[in-house]
């Protein structure tokens, strides 16, 4: 498979791209009327921000603890149970009178089901899929999971404006239920891909066996850096945010749809890194304080580098044992959710002392200094694999040598 074209030939495929489409779409537009929600409750603009992001936190918890149901469980049925779920504690949250306790404790709970659903969702498009084929499909996800946020925010804002932001929670449940429908009528029934049982013990063997730190670092630091810059666009242009975040949006999507459509396998791994110099460089012209347009065109060039994080999946598939690619990509993604949150806070922490354009160079410097030291150790690495290489040669005796 080649093109995007050939992806929808599977049908399988089209009912996960639709699944996950919809609960995209379900959280965006929900995650609107609950920030509205509370802050009108709360008058607090970190819990506000919280209720739409905390899950995040929640996420890298059940990365520690449940995610090894990511590859025991029939993916069929846990991605409709999911589905379900979701649409149920997201009806709760519309209920009046909820305490704002309870709120986080539900949304504490749609987090961890969310570290396992990732796994299953990404594990079983790697069965869907032939391995050459993974990296189109997931770019194709990745854009349709911003195309959804895009519209999402639109949706969900103009229900808080119109309805009320209970209305806009009500819809977000509903579009859960129709994920829910479409998994479970639109997937086929498959396997667990391991068959021994599921606990924080097996979470965390199987945390150990599909580390690899190197690559996990790339796809979470720099990136998760750098959204820590997105998250300053409302302080540096209040009037012009929606501008700065819709070049950002687009600018990713490019970079998914470049990343997954033509760049060749054999080049993946090598582009990764000057991706991740692309994600950063821009920011630091933030440095000046460029106007609207410019800080628009900036912030979309950068953005293009988070193809970086598509192209490394690739790699980490490559070199992870099938039983346990749900876990390895669920690893990946709460991982990288809980990373953009810190980031987030970062940015936030920074720009409490310094004017935003110059807190987002700051985090650009760091998400720069850690990819250079990721190719720093990588170059390291490779010298003392050679050097030992060189190393064991020398020890073999003449006659061997000459055997090989």
């Amino acid at each position: 498979m080649r093109t995007y074209r050939q992806l929808f030939g599977t049908p399988e495929f089209t009912a996960l791209f639709g699944t996950l489409s919809g609960q995209v779409a379900a959280g965006t537009v929900a995650g609107i009327g609950l920030g509205t929600l509370v802050y009108a409750a709360t008058d607090s603009p970190l819990l506000s921000a919280l209720s739409m992001f905390g899950a995040s936190f929640a996420q890298l918890v059940g990365a520690a603890t449940v995610l090894s149901w990511a590859d025991r469980v029939p993916p069929r049925a846990a991605l409709t149970g999911l589905a379900v779920f979701a649409a149920v504690t997201t009806a709760v949250l519309a209920v009046p009178g909820l305490p704002i306790v309870a709120l986080f404790a539900v949304i504490f709970a749609q987090g961890l089901a969310n570290s396992v659903g990732g796994g299953v969702r990404y594990g079983l498009l790697a069965e869907i899929l032939p391995p050459s084929a993974y990296i189109l499909g997931r770019s194709l996800l990745n854009m349709s999971v911003g195309a959804m946020q895009i519209g999402g925010f639109a949706v969900g804002g103009a229900l808080v404006a119109a309805v009320s932001p209970r209305g806009a929670l009500l819809v977000g449940a509903g579009l859960q239920v129709v994920s829910a429908l479409v998994a479970r009528f639109g997937l086929t029934r498959r396997p667990p891909r391991a068959t021994d049982r599921p606990s924080v013990r097996a979470t965390w063997r199987g945390n150990r066996q599909v580390w690899q730190p190197g690559v996990y670092i790339a796809m979470w630091v720099p990136n998760g850096l750098i959204v820590g810059c997105e998250a300053l666009f409302v302080p540096y242009s209040p009037g012009a945010a929606s501008v700065l975040f819709v070049t950002s949006a687009i600018g990713m999507l490019l970079g998914d749809a470049i990343a997954g459509r033509f760049v060749p396998p054999r080049l993946r791994f090598r582009l990764s890194g000057p991706l991740r110099w692309l994600l950063a460089a821009p920011y630091l012209l933030f440095f000046l304080e460029p106007s609207v347009p410019v800080a628009a065109a900036l912030a979309g060039v950068a953005s293009i580098g988070y193809g970086a994080t598509l192209l490394l999946q690739d790699r980490l598939l490559a070199t992870t044992p099938e039983p346990l690619h749900g876990q390895a990509l669920g690893l990946f993604g709460s991982g990288l959710l809980a990373m953009q949150a810190v980031g987030a806070t970062l940015g936030g922490l920074v720009a409490q002392s310094v004017p935003p354009g110059t807190a987002m160079g700051i985090l650009a410097i760091g998400s720069l200094l850690v990819s250079a030291g990721l190719f720093v150790a990588r170059v390291a690495s490779g010298r003392c694999a050679a050097e030992a290489g060189t190393r064991d040669v020398a020890r073999v005796p003449a006659v061997d040598k000459a055997v090989v």
